[in-house]
């Protein structure tokens, strides 16, 4: 069983890699918005200028994430006696939000740049710009992967939403590449082709991510896999004769189980409830994303 000491420890640790991650992502971004947006510019290519403001977009999802997180770690009062755990799913949903608005507005522009203006007058994009892209791919992607190694660590959705608007943004900063590349080839309606589908790059991580917030705040069962291991965890108690309910729902990074447990009906009410408390204590210690378990005692054999 962990000590009081070693929560604290491991507290402070979350905290510690949470400010390091939201350190990297906004540092990381401004810079990397800042070059792309001024290669765009310089370059004349409106693929980078969109991609320029999807990194920029990811500066604001960051401290969103940030902020979810802080909040969704406090603890119970009065007003909110289950805790805050939601919050991080909210700041998950205001995420998916950002990232549809960036994904239309650039896609706007590309549609508007396709049909909407003489095919003659698209620039041919500069080689600025596809040194851009390539500066971009590297350094979105190892983002990518350092976000969700932390997201992993400190157990967060909202930061595990802004990892993959990390890998959104390496995914849109391919099509920038493959646009900028093509007109520089001679084909420049591959420019604005290059935003649509950076458009489309974007929606697709919108919606995963507005799942998942949706399924976690609408109190969604886990998986088979995990009550099976619950259900395991249950039987290996001394005492427990069988399991007649269990159910699990999710809150925020959470979960609340509960579950009725059939014992010999023969024993007192003292010794049922010792039962009933270590089944509750083994699920707690077994299983670090539990948060509250209610355990129900029928005796053996009683019809519910």
């Amino acid at each position: 069983m962990k000590t009081e000491n070693q929560t604290v420890i491991d507290e402070k640790n979350a905290s510690r890699i949470m400010w390091q991650a939201s350190t990297v992502g906004i540092v990381g971004n401004i810079l990397l918005s800042a070059f792309k947006l001024l290669a765009g510019i310089v370059g004349r290519s409106g693929a980078m200028v969109s991609d320029a403001v999807h990194s920029l977009s990811d500066v604001f999802a960051t401290l969103i994430a940030l902020i979810g997180v802080k909040l969704a770690g406090r603890g119970a009062d009065k007003d909110h006696p289950y805790g805050h755990e939601r919050f991080e799913c909210v700041a998950s949903l205001i995420l998916g939000v950002i990232l549809c608005a960036t994904g239309i507005g650039i896609g706007y522009t590309g549609i508007k740049n396709i049909f909407f203006s003489d095919g003659n007058t698209i620039a041919i994009p500069g080689k600025i710009a596809l040194i851009a892209a390539v500066v971009s791919i590297v350094v979105k992607e190892a983002m990518f992967w350092y976000t969700r190694w932390c997201a992993r660590r400190i157990n967060s959705s909202a930061f595990m939403a802004d990892a993959w608007h990390h890998r959104s943004d390496a995914l849109s900063s391919v099509g920038a590449l493959i646009g900028i590349a093509g007109a520089r080839m001679g084909f420049p309606i591959l420019d604005p082709v290059a935003s649509i589908v950076i458009c489309l790059f974007i929606l697709k991580v919108a919606i995963d991510i507005f799942r998942d917030a949706i399924g976690k705040m609408t109190d969604t069962a886990c998986s088979e896999e995990f009550e099976a291991a619950v259900r395991g965890c249950i039987r290996e108690e001394d005492g427990v004769l069988g399991i007649d309910l269990l159910q699990t729902r999710k809150f925020g990074e959470k979960v609340y189980v509960d579950v009725e447990i059939a014992v010999d009906g023969a024993q007192s009410l003292y010794e049922a409830h010792n039962i009933a408390e270590s089944v509750h204590h083994r699920i707690e210690e077994s299983f670090p994303s539990v948060k509250h378990v209610m355990v129900h005692v029928n005796p053996a054999g009683a019809e519910n």
